[in-house]
């Protein structure tokens, strides 16, 4: 990351404020107060319990498995709608490596507005791969204390990046075209391979997993479920 060029932070902070304005999944706040905020990275390495749990109780399910697997979408769509955003509507590329989670809920955080200028497509996919892949999502499939299918995970990773894509297209039409040429190198990254494919131009998504959902109390086998139409 060393040879990235550094984008000036009040580029960051306007990408992630005009992200913010898509919905909540987009937004990353801005601030260095330290009340009622930690590092996610503490989260990884305590298993992602608490989301977790919070998330079971939520849907009323007493299947660990399943928390975990709608705590990790959820969390794998926070972090590549605003980064997705930011890059196809700014041309920046945020740091995610200090990302702070709220105390009370999902909410997330930087503590300063930093990152660099996207550069070319497959410098930039790299980047975003490494960033939310690596820098995010495999410490935390490492933290858990359930045991949760790697394929079922990166399946919600590749579900959540589409997702993001798709919100992006719809909000915006004239990025729908570089939101769907970003979302399939990305698809074509490193775990993400397999794992689904976009299906329309609209980034309508098929993924080759399953995220669970429909295994809790009134739940549906979601749209780009493998397991649809059966």
């Amino acid at each position: 990351m060393e040879s990235l060029r550094p984008a000036p932070p009040e580029s960051i902070l306007t990408a992630l404020r005009k992200a913010a304005e898509l919905g909540s999944f987009f937004v990353i706040d801005i601030g260095a107060d330290g009340t009622g905020w930690h590092s996610v990275h503490s989260d990884y390495a305590c298993g992602f319990t608490d989301p977790v749990e919070a998330t079971a109780t939520r849907y009323g399910t007493g299947e660990p498995r399943i928390g975990a697997s709608i705590a990790q979408l959820g969390h794998a769509a926070r972090l590549w709608s605003p980064l997705l955003a930011a890059v196809l509507g700014h041309g920046v590329v945020p740091d995610l490596r200090r990302l702070e989670r709220a105390d009370d809920g999902p909410r997330l955080r930087l503590p300063v507005a930093s990152g660099w200028h996207a550069g070319p497509e497959d410098h930039v996919t790299d980047l975003m791969y490494d960033m939310v892949v690596r820098g995010h999502l495999e410490p935390l499939a490492a933290g858990l204390r359930v045991k949760v299918a790697s394929g079922l995970l990166y399946g919600n990773a590749a579900s959540a990046l589409a997702e993001a894509g798709r919100a992006i297209a719809a909000a915006r039409p004239g990025l729908a075209v570089p939101a769907a040429r970003l979302a399939t190198a990305l698809l074509g990254r490193g775990a993400l391979t397999g794992k689904g494919a976009i299906t329309s131009p609209g980034l309508m998504f098929r993924r080759t997993t399953c995220c669970l959902y429909y295994r809790v109390p009134g739940g549906v086998k979601c749209d780009d479920c493998a397991l649809a139409g059966k």
